[in-house]
């Protein structure tokens, strides 16, 4: 079933775009996929389309200087080479999305205005989306031809509200990326297509469980991309893979009709999170999404409008926009968690941001949270309160082992007692309690409380050998401490990407595309 997968994938790229037997030998020899080697196999214009980000994309479509149809066909062909290079895709449709783009060409010349305000924007999804027509495997052999969590009858039927919410804004949907067996590890592996690496170095992971979309928008086969986060999800793979993301608070987009791993625990919830290129394609594609007021359709949604004020107030307190009495931001630097060290091209990036927020006039202190490790405890008790039932119903429908780096800790066990679960909220609740006073204390020194944030992720550097050197006299501060210290080779992770996470207080997500702004800007002025 896995074999006739990749081939009906390869099968649904259009041969014109299909690469040669040596242009996959060279592939497989390249250290970076990205930039001049990927665009050695695409058309000019696919180049010149899919090398601009989101806004520009969109003012073209909507000045008519692009058509729906080139900007689709561009991003299949991107797309089409880049799951050819770095197994990134688990479905790609590019029949559909070109009759999608001609349909919205069309209604631009009979309306003479755009369906959206993403119209003729393609938009990849993660493979946990239900499309109609399409499979939703999550990348369970057992759910091929079929859609994860839904029911024979419905099969290629159902569609995720934030789908259909895509399609009412004007996008173009082409293609569903991979994500890793179970979606629960920080990698991308599955059965099906095999592990998806990092585009910029082939040595490293892209990260998971939205892998495959840090690697295709690593790649440009895409600008704007879809994912989850329950654990990082959207995040990880950003920082990996040199891009942008944000996951917002999990009731501020909608997860209805999605497939999802033990969607039982709601304690600690998915969220839907968003990738980009960009930090002003987050906020296009975040506030569109908002402007279809999902909690109508959705009760689990807050209805929270789109706050542009929100945003404005960050950009008016920011250099040279600050008036005289506007107080400068003032931000925590979280060095290390107090179990593990971050490697040396991460630290040096965390000293980039600090140069680059103070030269820009803000105020910096050291973030000293409660600790990381009691949140990390109470966060992955729940993820495996079901003893992985969930997942071992999948694994049954095709008999499919687990991958071998889940083997371990998705062995099969009884479920932790109701009493148990119950304790472990409590206990959440107390952390997220000490957590919420601290960040409060925060004001106790000048009367100004840390910015309070989402969750974005933005790209600092990249790791430098020459400059990122291995520190012979550093002593670690525990056992983990010490096997990610002696996992440090500067020769291996040489070019690979490097990005900060800021994080926030719940539905501040205005307020941290702002600031995500401020220090983006910061580091490139």
């Amino acid at each position: 079933m896995a074999a006739a997968k990749r081939a009906s994938i390869l099968e649904s790229i259009p041969r014109k775009w299909r690469l040669t037997s040596s242009d996959l030998e060279r592939a497989a020899d390249q250290r970076n996929l990205t930039g001049a080697f990927i665009q050695e196999f695409l058309d000019k214009e696919t180049v010149d389309i899919t090398t601009q980000d989101t806004i520009a994309i969109v003012s073209s479509l909507q000045k008519k200087d692009l058509s729906a149809v080139q900007v689709t066909t561009a991003f299949c062909q991107a797309a089409a080479v880049a799951q050819q290079i770095n197994n990134c895709l688990h479905e790609i449709f590019v029949e559909r999305a070109l009759a999608r783009a001609r349909e919205l060409d069309d209604y631009f010349r009979e309306h003479n205005k755009p369906l959206g305000p993403l119209h003729g924007l393609p938009v990849s999804l993660k493979d946990q989306f239900h499309v109609k027509g399409v499979d939703t495997t999550m990348g369970y052999v057992g759910w091929i031809g079929g859609n994860l969590g839904i029911g024979q009858e419905q099969t290629h039927e159902e569609e995720s509200q934030a789908v259909s919410e895509l399609l009412s804004l004007g996008a173009v949907l082409y293609c569903k990326t991979s994500l890793p067996q179970t979606l629960l590890i920080g990698e991308t592996i599955n059965n099906i297509i095999g592990r998806t690496l990092n585009p910029h170095n082939m040595n490293l992971s892209c990260g998971g469980s939205s892998g495959g979309e840090g690697a295709l928008l690593a790649l440009r086969g895409s600008s704007i991309g879809v994912g989850t986060d329950i654990g990082g999800s959207v995040r990880i793979p950003a920082a990996f893979c040199g891009i942008f993301s944000i996951k917002p608070t999990p009731e501020r987009l909608s997860y209805r009709k999605m497939a999802n791993t033990n969607p039982g625990q709601n304690t600690y919830r998915s969220t839907v999170g968003l990738l980009s290129t960009s930090l002003e394609g987050l906020e296009l594609t975040l506030r569109s999404l908002i402007s279809r007021k999902p909690w109508l359709d959705d009760p689990s949604v807050v209805p929270i409008p789109w706050r542009q004020e929100v945003i404005d107030s960050v950009a008016e307190r920011s250099l040279p926009n600050r008036g005289t009495g506007g107080r400068p931001l003032k931000i925590g630097i979280f060095w290390n968690d107090g179990s593990v060290k971050p490697h040396p091209p991460v630290q040096r990036g965390l000293r980039m941001v600090v140069d680059a927020v103070h030269r820009a006039g803000h105020t910096i202190v050291d973030w000293l949270p409660p600790k990381q490790s009691t949140a990390k405890q109470i966060h992955v008790s729940f993820l495996f309160a079901d003893g992985a039932h969930d997942v071992h119903s999948h694994l049954q429908r095709s008999r499919e082992p687990l991958i071998p780096e889940l083997r371990k800790s998705f062995r099969l066990r009884d479920p932790i007692p109701l009493l148990e679960y119950q304790d472990l909220t409590l206990e959440g609740l107390k952390y997220e309690l000490e957590y919420n006073d601290y960040w409060n204390s925060t004001a106790s020194d000048d009367g100004q409380i840390l910015e309070r944030w989402g969750a974005v992720v933005i790209p600092v550097t990249v790791a430098d050998k020459t400059v990122d050197l291995v520190d012979n006299t550093y002593k670690p501060i525990s056992e983990a401490d010490e096997r990610n210290w002696n996992a440090y080779d500067p020769e291996i992770y040489d070019g690979g990407p490097v990005g900060v996470q800021i994080i926030a207080r719940k539905f501040e997500e205005e307020k941290i595309l702002a600031i995500a702004k401020v220090i983006h800007s910061a580091l490139n002025t």
